[in-house]
């Protein structure tokens, strides 16, 4: 069976609702194991010294679960099967670990809009995560 992971960005819902429809499109289409994620920021130290470490966790947690709220109603309205995950951590490189470590042939990011300096700097997310997968070929990422 084929592993597709959908990276959730909450900021651009509709995005989101087109990386969703495509993603309920490939699962009529053939077997495919739909991962959806989220990935929090990493706080600054200062900013975490504030929190109990399981208060700053939770926290977290929640922002990232009310981020994958929209898509994961999508998916149970269209009865499609599904895992939510909620990571914390550099968007990229936690986008690439968490799909090496699920074994997807895909990562399906939506339209990050316009990127602004840090985009022509460090190119987009997508790109970035491009890289990162490198030319291994086993994991394919799409993107608007």
């Amino acid at each position: 069976m084929r592993n597709l992971l959908i990276h959730i960005n909450a900021d651009n819902e509709a995005a989101m609702k087109s990386a969703v429809a495509q993603a309920i499109a490939l699962y009529r289409q053939e077997p495919v194991a739909i991962h959806l994620l989220n990935v929090q920021p990493q706080l600054s130290g200062h900013v975490a010294m504030c929190f109990d470490s399981r208060e700053l966790s939770g926290i977290q947690h929640q922002a990232g679960a009310e981020d994958l709220a929209g898509a994961r109603a999508l998916l149970d309205a269209a009865a499609v099967p599904y895992t939510a995950l909620v990571v914390v951590g550099r968007r990229a490189e936690t986008i690439a670990r968490v799909a090496r470590e699920l074994a997807c042939d895909r990562i399906l990011m939506g339209n990050e809009g316009h990127a602004g300096f840090a985009g022509r700097v460090f190119g987009s997310l997508a790109g970035q995560v491009r890289q990162i997968v490198g030319g291994a070929g086993d994991c394919q990422v799409i993107s608007p």
